[in-house]
């Protein structure tokens, strides 16, 4: 056992039918049902040139500037998997470019998730395959290790388990625990529906009710209100 240079087991897989229910549900919804305190930070943006990121995290460890073990990710990915890098933040190397994007999209990985950086940038941006990442530089990677396969991974401050379910779109990415999906899902479609009913009334100039703000003033204690 080399510890901080292993693969370890993956555990099973969500079902297809619960990660396919997220299609189309937007990261802010699910964001504000999970008191606001997940997801990953403004850092991390969309690459490519649109389209939803969704499927199932297989997570890798590696220090910075290498990708041996990303390339053994590409090896062992399954349809479905996004592909979640933990790459420290660093943006000195490239971590993917558009050959092992490329490589990955055709062993059916649905995305990439790189903290750390990217490059062919110009590439990933003509095209549809979902790639997240920190920053985007021309200096290529090393392959020399160490790096894990299958740990929780810190991707701009959300911790992501193996097998979470992974939400991308233009506001970020948000990681959804599979055992919490199912509760998560139907508080983020009536989350929708709440919003739509608002919006609904602002197009038709209908009044809304605002006093909820004059009212949390007064209770924070601000004063010169009227």
């Amino acid at each position: 056992m080399s510890i901080g240079f292993r693969i370890h087991p993956r555990p099973a897989r969500p079902p297809r039918s619960l990660v396919n229910r997220f299609r189309g549900v937007v990261c802010a919804h699910l964001s504000d049902n999970m008191s606001r305190l997940s997801g990953s930070d403004a850092g991390l943006s969309p690459w490519h040139r649109r389209g939803q990121l969704l499927g199932v995290a297989l997570t890798v460890r590696v220090a910075p500037g290498d990708n041996l073990m990303v390339h053994k990710a590409i090896d062992v990915c399954e349809p479905g998997d996004v592909i979640v890098v933990d790459a420290g933040g660093h943006t000195s190397q490239a971590i993917i470019g558009e050959i092992m994007s490329s490589m990955a999209a055709a062993r059916g990985c649905v995305g990439m998730v790189i903290d750390g950086a990217i490059r062919d940038a110009g590439a990933l941006a003509a095209g549809t395959f979902p790639v997240y990442a920190r920053g985007a530089t021309h200096r290529g990677p090393y392959k020399n290790g160490p790096g894990e396969m299958n740990v929780p991974v810190n991707i701009g401050g959300m911790i992501v388990h193996p097998n979470d379910i992974i939400v991308g779109d233009e506001d970020g990415l948000v990681a959804v625990r599979p055992d919490e999906a199912r509760e998560l899902l139907a508080a983020a479609r009536a989350w929708n529906d709440k919003e739509a009913a608002v919006l609904k009334a602002i197009r038709s100039r209908k009044p809304i009710d605002r006093a909820w703000v004059d009212r949390t003033l007064r209770e924070r204690g601000c004063s010169g209100l009227d």
